[in-house]
This record gives C-alpha cells, sequence and structure tokens, in this order.
C-alpha cells in the first residue's frame, strides 16, 4: 500500500477548504428562498440547492485533482470508485430538512479517502460561520482555533446525542446523563463531539459514507473514537456505503460506552 505523501496531501487539504467555502457561500445565497423540492428514495428529501451545491463541489473537486474518484449523496454511483485508492466522499447539504426549513444546523460536508479511511476532511456549517477541519495527523481545527473531544471516561452528566428511544434504553442501565436536543445534520452533531460541546453521540442505523466520512476524521484528530458497537474502525468506499449503528466520543468514555452497549437491546 503506497504511502500518502504529506505535501500532496496537504495541497489537496487546501484546496479542499476553499472549494467548501465557495460550496458553503452558494447553499447560503439559497438559503431561506423558494426551492423546488422533491423526495427520491422513498423518502429522502432533495432540493435544487443540493443538486447545484453537489454539481459545484465536482466541478472544481475534479479540476483540482482529476484522478480522484467521487461519491456523493446527490450523484449516481460510479462503481469505478472501488478500484479507486482515492475517493471524494461528498455531502452537499447534509440536513436538508432542516435547510429547507429555515432551520441553521446544516452543513457542507467534504472527506478524501484514501484506502478505506479519511485523510482530510472539511465541514462547513454556514449560518453560524463554523468551518472545521481536518488532516490525518495534524489534529482538527474550529475556524483555525484546535479543537478536542471533551475528557473523561464517566456518562454522569455527560451531554448525550442520538436516537431518543435508544438513549433512554441506555439510561436504565447508565449513570444519569443529558439527551441533547436533536441537529438535523449528522455530519454537525458528530463536529459538536469533536469539539467538545457534546460529550457522546450514538448514531442510528442507516447512515451513509457521506453522512460519517468527514466527522470521522473530526473526531479521531480531536482526540475521539467513531466506531460500530463492536469497536473497530470505520472503513469507506466499500460496495454498499451505508452503516449500522454507531458510538462517537472521547477515546475513553467511547471505551466505557462500548462495554454499556454490549447489554442495550437496538430495538
Amino acid at each position: 500500500m503506497p504511502a500518502t505523501e504529506p505535501a500532496d496531501t496537504a495541497q489537496l487539504a487546501a484546496r479542499l477548504a476553499a472549494c467548501v467555502r465557495e460550496a458553503g457561500a452558494l447553499a447560503l445565497s439559497r438559503f431561506g428562498a423558494p426551492l423546488k423540492t422533491w423526495t427520491k428514495e422513498a423518502s429522502s428529501i432533495v432540493s435544487e440547492a443540493d443538486i447545484a451545491v453537489n454539481e459545484l463541489l465536482r466541478e472544481r473537486l475534479n479540476g483540482a485533482a482529476p484522478g480522484i474518484a467521487w461519491l456523493s449523496e446527490e450523484s449516481a454511483d460510479d462503481p469505478a470508485r472501488l478500484d479507486a485508492t482515492r475517493v471524494w466522499v461528498v455531502d452537499p447539504i447534509d440536513g436538508t430538512r432542516g435547510y429547507i426549513a429555515g432551520q441553521p444546523d446544516w452543513a457542507v460536508s467534504v472527506a478524501l479517502i484514501e484506502n478505506g479511511r479519511p485523510i482530510a476532511a472539511c465541514l462547513f456549517a454556514p449560518v453560524g460561520d463554523e468551518f472545521f477541519m481536518a488532516v490525518a495527523g495534524a489534529g482538527a481545527t474550529r475556524n483555525g482555533a484546535p479543537i478536542a473531544t471533551s475528557q473523561g471516561a464517566d456518562l454522569a452528566n455527560a451531554r448525550m446525542a442520538g436516537p431518543k428511544n435508544f438513549l433512554e434504553r441506555l439510561g436504565t442501565i447508565a449513570p444519569p446523563f443529558t439527551i441533547t436536543p436533536r441537529l438535523h445534520s449528522l455530519a454537525l452533531r458528530l463536529a459538536r463531539v469533536a469539539e467538545g460541546t457534546i460529550d457522546a453521540a450514538v448514531v442510528g442505523g442507516h447512515s451513509h459514507d457521506w453522512d460519517l466520512a468527514a466527522a470521522d476524521l473530526l473526531v479521531h484528530e480531536a482526540g475521539g473514537a467513531l466506531t460500530p458497537f463492536t469497536g473497530e474502525p470505520l472503513r469507506y468506499n466499500c460496495p454498499v456505503p451505508r452503516h449500522g449503528m454507531l458510538v462517537a466520543a472521547g477515546r475513553a468514555r467511547h471505551a466505557t460506552l462500548l462495554e454499556l452497549l454490549k447489554r442495550v437491546p437496538v430495538s
């Protein structure tokens, strides 16, 4: 397996940051305006803004590095990505329902995957002007300042995000903790874990690569972990880019949760 060249990764990360900022500005320019919307795959909502942001990102990122494959929530899946060492994984607007409803909790989320794991990631929440970035081995930042997951292993008084019914079941065997309000953007919810304003998050089943990849690197580089309940690292760019239930937290609290979650019925 060839090693990643640091200069190449740094250059791509800088280009990624510029593209995501431009994409966020485009999404923000259409935020609150009347939009055409429709339903895909039975229950998933998409808007014309999602498509416009997707096309801008594809044009800019492919222009910067034409040899990198592409996987996006708003593009037809190209099986050629499975033979690629590197792939852009893109959610043009994560939290589309919130975006359409005029709520602020949505974000543009893009990661560069190499051999199944993210090596560069940007997450931009334009309404609050929050720009998260991570590069493998170089830490994670919010608006240029380093971020870190919250410390400690205890769940007592922890701020927990995730499916309410599941967290209530967890609460029957764990010390009392606080369930935080739901965010429309899963990626942004996980970024809150990375910056330490949420202590831990449980992710319900059926999340996809584009929901997770950028936030995964943010959490990892901020001193935490995002994994299935079995504890192994997530792998991206697989034939089916979908994942089961997951847990994210600082590493000590993550280890505590893995032990507790063995005792919680999933349904």
